[in-house]
């Protein structure tokens, strides 16, 4: 089970508040007139005011996520550090995620960050191609929404490999979707599976730039409204586990 650091940093904003109004209403008159001193107290006002701007910051604003897969190869790689703007789909309240302040919502193409539906303690990042009444068609390894095909054009190949040594022969493919250009990878090697969905009312369809090699919507379901984390933008850090060292020249790069 992931751990949730949005309710530990809750939990200690209300520690540490608690442990602050408690002093003030009971013991600080005390305390002074006998000059003592405590160090709890002292721990908890220093503390108090970074906890709360760490969650207010984390909640409101801009979250950190780590790449934890190649699902999403070559726009995300393994080792990616990215920031979520967590003000683009409108003002959630810590830990529930309820909506407060509606901003926008998700557009075909965006680069999501989410709480994965079967296990919504674990965060999940893919790129949305379905909004909700969309009637979505995979055919042989294309996207047709709502009856146009999303325009692919194949640019070249690759050979990819995993740290177990074994290779493949990958297709790489320029997608354009909602004014967006991205590349995907192909595996010419695994046969396609097709189908034929339609997004109900206030979810969404997910899915990996990595086609042939990524958990998504195709396989788990749709992605609930409530379940929205936000909209990932930006590499702040790159860390490459097989050649051991930062990828510099990915810092500072606009996810798209």
């Amino acid at each position: 089970m992931g751990i949730n650091f949005e309710l530990i940093l809750v939990l200690l904003v209300v520690v540490s508040g608690a442990i602050m109004l408690t002093d003030k209403l009971f013991f600080a008159a005390k305390r002074k007139q006998d000059q003592q001193h405590s160090s709890l107290v002292e721990y908890a006002r220093s503390f108090f005011p970074i906890f709360l701007i760490v969650l207010l910051l984390r909640s409101f604003l801009v979250e950190p996520f780590r790449i934890p897969s190649g699902s999403l190869e070559p726009t995300l790689l393994v080792g990616d550090f990215v920031f979520v703007n967590k003000f683009q789909y409108g003002l959630r309240l810590p830990v529930i995620n309820r909506t407060i302040i509606p901003i926008s919502e998700p557009e075909r193409g965006d680069i999501t960050v989410f709480r994965w539906p079967p296990n919504p303690s674990l965060n999940y990042i893919k790129r949305i191609i379905g909004l909700p009444g969309d009637h979505i068609l995979y055919i042989d390894k294309q996207w047709i929404i709502n009856g146009e095909a999303v325009p692919q054009e194949v640019t070249g190949y690759i050979i990819n490999s995993d740290p177990e040594g074994r290779r493949w022969k990958v297709e790489k493919r320029l997608e354009t979707l909602n004014g967006k250009e991205y590349t995907i990878y192909v595996r010419p090697d695994i046969e396609a599976k097709d189908l034929e969905v339609t997004v109900p009312p206030g979810h969404y369809f997910a899915i990996g730039d990595n086609r042939d090699d990524s958990s998504d919507s195709r396989y788990w379901g749709f992605v609930p409204e409530e379940n929205l984390v936000g909209e990932g933008f930006l590499v702040w850090m790159s860390w490459d586990s097989m050649a051991k060292k930062v990828r510099w020249e990915r810092i500072g790069n606009r996810i798209r």
